[in-house]
């Protein structure tokens, strides 16, 4: 009897212990998703779908599954929002270390950086008690009007994807999912609600998709979100030919798409569209509120009730709840999730160095005062008197911009790193004024204040030794801002103006400009030095400082081409039609000339080209030599400074049935070297890398004949090409 009691016991144990597979955390993946289902009930799984508050999803309270959480990144975890509203909950811990801005991250073109990045922001969201972080982005630079350029990787789709998966995957070992974003063809935001993307195929394929298809394919993403404009019609966030035709199916994502926040419109289309995660319905994704409750959203009863009746499989409500319980056992669920930390020495480490890496230097003259040496780096025993100007130089930037604005702990500005160089020798006068930190409104200002401002930087000029001009944009509505464009390409504020009467009294002037975005230059023979600054995040003055006083050499390369007209970028070449759009239809009838595909094609000089940055050493590239598809070259430090050289691939295809650029960038790699220093970089050719997207069969396609590669320290500055042949 106590045999037979004890064998019933242990088989009651065992029965349990196989009942909590989708508990167990040893167990395989796929078998804890589908036991976690097997368990659920129709309701249950229908709550897994969509929001129940503004930043949460369900989980299954019986099951003790719990609920996943989401916050908006990619440059730090937003302060904490209230439950059902979108005003901030006004916490006292919530403050953290705000990264630089993506666009930054890209301009280092430091793969090992980028995957530092991740890793150091993702302990700040695992910390916060964060699941998902709601970036990074890999949206295309087309527009340089876009007011969310600067949450983005510029507009080479090789080079976004080649530093968002490093990103992602130092992030996601630490149990924190990256949701990229927008998926796709949000290139600006003006009607970003409503307006649908007119584009061929082949720019499709070729331009808009691959970053995307890089960060799904080699990152192992766990989370997409979906973005708010139309592609054929239909919105993204519920479109059946890019979401379940392209994502799930032809690129085999197995995680979870989340919409933008308000980027669902329908109950049918999502349900059968590949939408999984319902965010932020019936609001207008940034301010309106919903007075609504949550079961009303489209994949909330609604969804629930087709089900019921049959109108819809429940092997479609399966996939979609597989796909978030996948995401759950991948974050809240993972046991080798970290807890993170906040603020630590090691993330402002990080912070500063992005920054340092990230800055680009555009100009630096020689000046005859100072023996024909560059201007920068500044040698603080030739100055007596340093005059700061610009509301850049105190302005916080980690507020506005939006969705990205961020709570920190401390944020070192411009004007504070400078003195902590410089000292006493530092004088400031604000120069003008750019209105409070707004969302989707802009501060009137005051013209009589504004030429007070200008006028006392002015008297103030004339006592200065050399001057330090910092302005740029600022994330402010229709400057680098979610929800709106910029409306000129000219800097605002009256910048133009105030930085050529500037030099005109005082000739040694470095202008320094934070922005995500290119902007005019009209300007740019009166100054000795531009430096493009970008977002630096909480470090910003102390990264500042470090490059200008030449503690750290530059070594940033631009992302995006800096044109010196508006009218010289493709997509305002076609009227409104191209930009904004018409009647909400907008078309890219420039297809894939974006950037400096479209700049070296047409041969339209930029002001600054596509690749390009200074440094205060000199780089000297080797003949590049070809061993079968590996082709190789020597460079090699010839200045007086260790210094870091991004050397960069393109390959261009001689002879071709279709047009096709002049060449495009398929390899870059950044070296550190001493002075005297060579080191020899390789690069080896795929199969790929000779393509193009056909579309009269659809299908990626390499025609045998000649082609080149080109050596290059910018997609302008080519220093050695070498012939190849696909046979």
């Amino acid at each position: 009897m106590k045999k037979l009691l004890s064998t019933t016991l242990i088989a009651v144990a065992f029965t349990a212990a196989s009942a909590q597979t989708y508990l167990d955390p040893n167990a395989p993946l796929e078998a804890r998703v589908q036991d976690a289902l097997s368990r659920m009930t129709v309701h249950e799984k229908v709550q897994l779908l969509h929001a129940q508050s503004k930043f949460t999803s369900a989980g299954v309270p019986r099951l003790g599954i719990p609920e996943l959480k989401m916050s908006d990144g990619p440059h730090g975890c937003r302060a904490e929002i209230e439950w059902n509203s979108w005003n901030y909950a006004n916490w006292t811990n919530d403050s953290i270390v705000a990264f630089p801005s993506l666009t930054c991250l890209a301009s280092t073109w430091n793969r090992d950086l980028s995957r530092l990045y991740g890793d150091k922001v993702s302990e700040e969201f695992a910390y916060r008690e964060k699941d998902v972080m709601l970036g990074p982005g890999t949206t295309i630079a087309r527009c340089p009007f876009n007011g969310r350029s600067f949450e983005y990787m510029g507009e080479d789709p090789f080079l976004a994807g080649e530093m968002a998966v490093p990103y992602i995957q130092g992030a996601q070992k630490n149990g924190v999912a990256c949701c990229l974003k927008h998926f796709f063809l949000n290139n600006h935001e003006v009607n970003r609600m409503t307006v649908n993307v007119n584009v061929s195929e082949r720019a499709v394929e070729e331009i808009y998709l691959p970053a995307f298809e890089k960060c799904v394919k080699e990152s192992g993403l766990w989370t997409m979100m979906g973005s708010y404009n139309k592609w054929l019609n239909v919105h993204c966030c519920q479109n059946d030919s890019l979401l379940n035709g392209i994502l799930k199916k032809r690129w085999g994502f197995d995680g979870a798409v989340i919409s933008d926040w308000g980027g669902c419109h329908d109950t049918w289309e999502a349900a059968t569209g590949g939408l999984d995660i319902e965010m932020g319905s019936f609001t207008n994704g940034m301010t309106a509120d919903n007075s609504l409750g949550y079961n009303t959203y489209f994949l909330a009863d609604p969804f629930e009730s087709l089900v019921k009746q049959g109108k819809i499989s429940e092997e479609v409500l399966n996939d979609k709840a597989a796909r978030v319980l996948r995401t759950i056992f991948r974050t809240a669920m993972n046991p080798n999730k970290v807890r993170g930390k906040l603020c630590t020495d090691d993330h402002y480490d990080v912070c500063r160095r992005v920054g340092e890496e990230g800055i680009v230097l555009l100009k630096n003259e020689r000046i005859k005062e100072l023996k024909y040496e560059s201007l920068l780096p500044l040698d603080a025993s030739r100055y007596n008197r340093i005059l700061v100007v610009g509301d850049n130089a105190t302005r916080n930037m980690s507020q506005g911009g939006g969705s990205s604005e961020l709570k920190t702990k401390y944020d070192i500005s411009p004007l504070e790193g400078l003195k902590a160089v410089y000292g006493d020798k530092i004088d400031f006068a604000q120069g003008y004024y750019a209105g409070r930190p707004m969302y989707a409104n802009v501060e009137e200002l005051d013209p009589a204040k504004q030429a007070e401002l200008k006028a006392e930087a002015l008297a103030k000029a004339k006592q200065a030794d050399l001057i330090i001009f910092i302005g740029g944009m600022n994330k402010n509505h229709q400057q680098d801002c979610e929800g709106g464009d910029r409306l000129t390409y000219d800097l605002s504020y009256g910048q133009n103006e105030l930085i050529a009467e500037l030099a005109a009294v005082q000739p040694n002037i470095v202008c320094v400009m934070y922005a995500g975005n290119p902007y005019a230059t009209p300007w740019i023979d009166k100054v000795k030095a531009l430096v493009q600054c970008w977002y630096l995040g909480s470090e910003s003055g102390r990264s500042l400082a470090n490059v200008l006083s030449g503690k750290v050499n530059p070594s940033g390369k631009l992302p995006i081409t800096f044109a010196k007209n508006m009218m010289d970028y493709p997509c305002f070449q076609y009227g409104e039609e191209g930009y904004p759009g018409v009647d909400d239809q907008v078309y890219y009838k420039e297809g894939i000339y974006v950037g400096y595909r479209h700049f070296d094609t047409r041969k339209v000089k930029p002001q600054f080209p596509f690749g390009f940055g200074l440094s205060y050493t000199t780089f000297k590239y080797g003949k590049p030599t070809l061993s079968g598809n590996t082709v190789s070259v020597s460079v090699t430090n010839t200045g007086t400074r260790e210094g870091k050289e991004t050397v960069q691939l393109y390959v261009g295809d001689v002879k071709c049935s279709v047009d096709r650029p002049v060449k495009e960038l398929k390899g870059f790699e950044k070296v550190s070297l001493a002075p005297g220093e060579t080191k020899t970089v390789s690069f080896t050719i795929a199969p790929r890398d000779l393509q193009f997207f056909d579309e009269a069969t659809h299908q990626w396609k390499s025609e045998p004949g000649k082609f080149k590669l080109y050596i290059g320290a910018s997609s302008a500055d080519i220093r050695g090409v070498v012939d190849y042949e696909l046979k």
